[in-house]
């Protein structure tokens, strides 16, 4: 007992003696050392340098920006608004199932602050998601789509479609509308010294973004009737020049025009490689992203084989784009 007594008092001395945040000794054994040690193990220890809370407002803010930048077409859309009332809400939940992963990934890569844990993407994930849905409702009733008149289906089914480009919008937003530095690259003003920016990127996430940058864009015109409509008007003829088109803009954007984030191929790399590795995968990824938008806003329902082939074709031109903007600014 005497032992134990002394124990208790000489811990009792190490932890009045000293800071707040740190005990006396390595060898002190006091609660405080014991709950930080768990902290550290499982991963839930946080300190300043971890999460700068300034860094994140300003990221959120450009998420808001991003969402009502990059989704403003879509609101303005009589098609979009038409979807939310009779699109199928299987394929809807699907649309919006895959958008959730779509974005965690995104964010592990693109997130409204520095990102280290697969955590820390959820967040981002979870609050761009947010952001879209708050930005879709409030955009659609200013402009008077939404009234008190509708039924909830209605108001939800309107709701949700917007947000999946909206919340890709606000992850854009972070990636397209951060910081710039103005006073010879300082660190810290901008998005120069972010890690992020500069992680290498795998084949397979090089993939990935093309099949963002296709998705996206193809949002903005699958819902429309000039995709099928401009199925029934081209001949197998222009069905050939739009792949070519489309082929040739996808390698132009990413490997010949040397805009801002273009990409050079190492020296003695022959030209073809790039063509045959990157832009033929991409524009298939492209032309399967089309297909899936086309069968999701109800566009090749009822329709022959020649004309869902070619509205496939069109619709992977502005998804062809949409694959090699996306190598350039993601």
């Amino acid at each position: 007992m005497l032992h134990l007594s002394s124990i208790l008092a000489s811990e009792f001395t190490a932890v009045t003696t000293q800071p707040a945040n740190r005990c006396a000794s390595p060898q002190s054994r006091c609660g405080y050392c014991l709950s930080v040690f768990i902290q550290e193990v499982d991963g839930t220890a946080t300190s300043s340098d971890d999460f700068d809370s300034r860094q994140f407002l300003a990221g959120i803010a450009r998420g808001i920006a991003g969402a009502l930048l990059f989704a403003l077409p879509m609101f303005m859309t009589m098609e979009m608004w038409e979807l939310g009332v009779y699109m199928d809400r299987t394929r809807l939940l699907i649309l919006m199932a895959i958008n959730i992963p779509l974005l965690i990934i995104l964010f592990d890569r693109v997130g409204f602050e520095r990102t280290s844990t697969w955590r820390q993407a959820i967040r981002d994930a979870s609050i761009a998601y947010a952001l879209g849905i708050i930005a879709s409702a409030l955009i659609l009733a200013a402009m008077g789509v939404l009234r008190i008149d509708q039924s909830l289906h209605e108001v939800a089914g309107m709701i949700a479609v917007q947000a999946v480009p909206a919340s890709i919008g606000a992850m854009l937003g972070r990636s397209q509308l951060g910081g710039q530095s103005d006073d010879d690259g300082k660190p810290g003003d901008g998005d120069n010294d972010d890690p992020v920016s500069e992680r290498e990127t795998s084949y397979a996430g090089e993939l990935f973004l093309m099949a963002v940058g296709a998705l996206f864009l193809n949002l903005n015109v699958a819902p429309t009737e000039e995709m099928i409509l401009l199925s029934y008007k081209m001949s197998p003829w222009h069905a050939l020049v739009i792949m070519g088109s489309s082929l040739a803009v996808m390698h132009g954007f990413v490997y010949a025009l040397s805009f801002r984030g273009s990409h050079d191929l190492a020296e003695g790399t022959p030209s073809w490689h790039a063509f045959i590795r990157f832009t033929l995968p991409g524009y298939v990824i492209a032309g399967l992203i089309s297909a899936y938008c086309l069968w999701t806003f109800h566009r090749v329902d009822d329709v022959g084989g020649t004309q869902v082939l070619m509205a496939v074709v069109i619709l992977g031109f502005p998804g062809a784009i949409g694959a090699a903007a996306a190598r350039l600014i993601l």
